[in-house]
């Protein structure tokens, strides 16, 4: 496993502040309501800030922080490539559009949420999303092909959040330190 306190971008140079603020704006806007698969795509595949690997570990560690995923993950790759002003700019772009769209829609919604049509607009919405997260699930599975230990944890936080129903923080507690001591035994 690499540093993620040493992330170097995948190919292409590294952002400045301008870049930050403008990517997470346009990742803030096309994403309503789901950015974590639009997020690996802007930073992987297209700008290749990061490496697929490198986006894999730095979510790990944002999902295992308290807030939101993105918005740790904004954060850190600012941080990462701009220090603090660029952990604002990242987060600031990524926060600004949405929030006033939110806000908005919030009012929109309170006047029309009784109309057949709306509740028809949100359930699309809620399946279009749901494949989205399963797309990118997918997507994070592909470097961990053949690391068993890795699949394992996997396997096991799957079983025990959606399965067994068991609270969040507890199995990343239990989980955390098993991955360490699995990878640390078996490196990959």
């Amino acid at each position: 496993m690499s540093d993620i306190n040493t992330l170097k971008p995948h190919p292409a140079a590294a952002p400045g502040n301008a870049e930050l603020f403008l990517g997470f704006l346009w990742l803030g806007l096309i994403g309503f309501g789901g950015v974590l698969p639009l997020a690996r795509s802007m930073l992987v595949e297209r700008r290749r800030w990061l490496s697929g690997k490198q986006f894999t570990e730095l979510l790990g560690l944002c999902q295992f922080l308290p807030g939101g995923n993105v918005i740790n993950l904004s954060v850190a790759v600012g941080m990462e490539f701009r220090g603090l002003r660029g952990a604002l700019c990242a987060l600031l772009g990524l926060i600004s559009a949405p929030t006033a769209i939110v806000v908005g829609l919030g009012m929109v919604y309170a006047r029309f949420q009784n109309d057949p049509h709306v509740q028809h607009v949100f359930a699309g919405l809620a399946a279009a999303a749901a494949g989205l997260l399963l797309s990118t699930g997918i997507k994070m599975l592909l470097p961990l092909r053949g690391k068993w230990p890795a699949l394992a944890i996997v396997a096991l936080a799957l079983i025990a959040i959606a399965w067994l129903r068991l609270p969040l923080l507890p199995t990343m507690l239990v989980l955390a330190p098993l991955s360490i001591l699995l990878m640390w035994r078996w490196p990959s």
